[in-house]
């Protein structure tokens, strides 16, 4: 299973406001030329953003801008806001066989580790603010 493009798309969207918003009024059309996607796509999520309070967006071409300070917003954040997995990152089949030994058994066995690497991706989302991919931005420049 893959995490959605929606993620990587937000973040994107919401470092070239924090990069390129001091220069250029951050519209959908702006942003969809960054991030090569059509405006509806920003539009969209510019909505999810702004409903997680992550970002502020005036009504026509205002522009958007971030809702909070760089480093007070994390990748978890954004990860959450734009709904990149809905529940648990790994999707289980859903009926294993009862009658065989690894299929009663296999939950048992995995789901600890499954949820454990869960926690250990969102923990590193958790741990990398815009601020920090800005600054890794601003070194590649």
């Amino acid at each position: 299973m893959k995490i959605t493009s929606r993620f990587t798309v937000a973040v994107h969207a919401m470092l070239a406001i924090l990069a390129l918003g001091g220069e250029c009024k951050m519209t959908s059309d702006f942003i969809a030329s960054s991030v090569n996607v059509n405006p509806v796509v920003i539009r969209r999520t510019l909505l999810r953003l702004k409903a997680a309070g992550l970002v502020e967006v005036r009504a026509g071409s205002g522009g958007a801008r971030l809702a909070r300070e760089a480093g007070e917003i994390t990748l978890y954040d954004v990860y959450r806001a734009v709904d990149s997995v809905e529940g648990s990152l790994f999707n289980f089949h859903d009926q294993p066989n009862p009658q065989c030994p690894v299929g009663r058994n296999i939950h048992a066995v995995l789901d600890g580790h499954l949820l454990a690497a869960q926690a250990a991706m969102e923990d590193e989302l958790k741990s990398v603010t815009l601020a920090d991919l800005q600054g890794q931005l601003e070194a590649l420049e």
